[in-house]
């Protein structure tokens, strides 16, 4: 990571955008950790010529495992200018700060950009490099909650009311957050009630296309509650902890116990279509 000529942040990650929104998240770390606005970072990432190694975006390390290298050069790239910006004042570090697109030493503004100017003389570079691993990790929680309703002659099933909690530390995006959890919220529903792959008796799939594997649509899908736990992780950046593809863990099992409780039959596999649901229903005692 560097200071720009012009004041503004240059950010080299070697992690891949996936849709995730990994790019946001660590700009946002960046800019936090350097008092400044997020669009005051420009980001490159998954460059192999121009940025460093990177493990992969897998198992939810794009927030918690890059986005910790980022916090971290970004501390370590503060440093460096408050330190320069101190012996260039003559004052203590502890009496710089960065604000507004500046260090204030005392009751001395300069701009970045005239710092960097002034530090080009000097021979000082803006540079920062760290690194940080997949260990020690905390790990985030989430549950889900389903209410729901059972036709016993059909064997349709609606969802009434839907609630998840996550505890996934400090939330870096909240609405990022929230949209990746009512997105594998949907997903849950889709492998938990519609989602069945059909085969015929000599093992070829009968229904290889989106025309008859059903997976939700946008009406299909209903409206969560979304909570999340007010939790500061000590590992993660800025207390964040991973989020990732662990939310849509609990979706399937919070519908396969809501069923068994209206019905008092269990069902043991996925998807609980409506003919599978009437055919035990109608051996049910």
């Amino acid at each position: 990571m560097a200071l720009k000529p012009d004041g503004t942040y240059h950010l080299a990650v070697g992690s891949t955008e996936m849709g995730n929104g990994s790019v946001t998240s660590h700009r946002q770390i960046a800019a936090s950790l350097l008092d400044a606005r997020a669009d005051c970072v420009a980001i490159i990432n998954a460059d192999t010529d121009l940025t460093p190694y990177d493990t992969g975006t897998f198992a939810s390390t794009g927030t918690v495992v890059a986005g910790q290298a980022v916090a971290l050069t970004a501390a370590a790239l503060r440093d460096n200018i408050l330190d320069f910006a101190a012996r260039h004042s003559g004052m203590d570090p502890a009496a710089c700060r960065l604000e507004d697109g500046s260090v204030v030493c005392g009751n001395t503004w300069i701009k970045l950009s005239d710092l960097h100017a002034f530090g080009t003389k000097a021979g000082h570079r803006f540079e920062a490099k760290r690194m940080f691993f997949l260990t020690p990790r905390s790990v985030a929680f989430n549950a889900q909650g389903i209410r729901l309703a059972v036709h016993r002659m059909t064997g349709e099933v609606r969802i009434l009311h839907s609630v998840h909690a996550a505890d996934i530390g400090r939330l870096i995006n909240p609405m990022q957050c929230r949209g990746q959890i009512d997105g594998a919220i949907a997903m849950g529903f889709g492998w938990a009630l519609t989602e069945n792959m059909v085969y015929d008796d000599d093992g070829r799939m009968l229904n290889p296309a989106l025309r008859n594997y059903r997976i939700p649509a946008f009406a299909d899908v209903p409206r969560t509650d979304i909570y999340f736990a007010d939790t500061y992780d000590t590992l993660g950046p800025l207390g964040a902890k991973s989020q990732g593809e662990c939310c849509i863990n609990p979706i399937a099992p919070a519908i396969a116990n809501a069923l068994a409780s209206a019905t008092g039959v269990r069902f043991p596999h996925l998807p609980f279509t409506p003919d599978r649901i009437f055919m035990k229903l109608g051996r049910a005692p």
